[in-house]
């Protein structure tokens, strides 16, 4: 009896790792080092995407950036294919502005 009981938990155990999603990479610096000093050249890639926790901190690490701050609502400028985000560097944050629809429309240090 207890033999198929333990049979039955290991084949269980086996389905459900089975089952299991993929684990997302965390996000990690290319080069391994972050500078601590901004510079968007990089990160302009993301500008039209939408502002994702995961986005969000890609951008900041590919700006070099120690912080990142997400500005709601700022529609003034609309980057993307068409309207470039002009490359900025400088200071530890990276400021990601976002439109109507969450979508990032801009980017610069400080």
């Amino acid at each position: 009896m207890s033999r198929t009981i333990l049979c039955s938990l290991a084949l269980a155990t086996g389905l459900l790792a089975g089952c299991a999603g993929p684990q997302i990479a965390g996000v990690q610096p290319i080069d391994g080092l972050i500078s601590g000093q901004c510079h968007t050249g990089m990160a302009r890639g993301a500008v039209g995407l939408a502002a994702s926790d995961a986005t969000v901190q890609r951008a900041r690490i590919d700006s070099d950036s120690n912080e990142v701050q997400v500005v709601r609502g700022a529609d003034k400028r609309t980057g993307g294919a068409s309207t470039p985000v002009e490359a900025t560097s400088g200071g530890p944050r990276l400021t990601i502005e976002t439109g109507r629809n969450n979508a990032i429309t801009g980017m610069h240090c400080g």
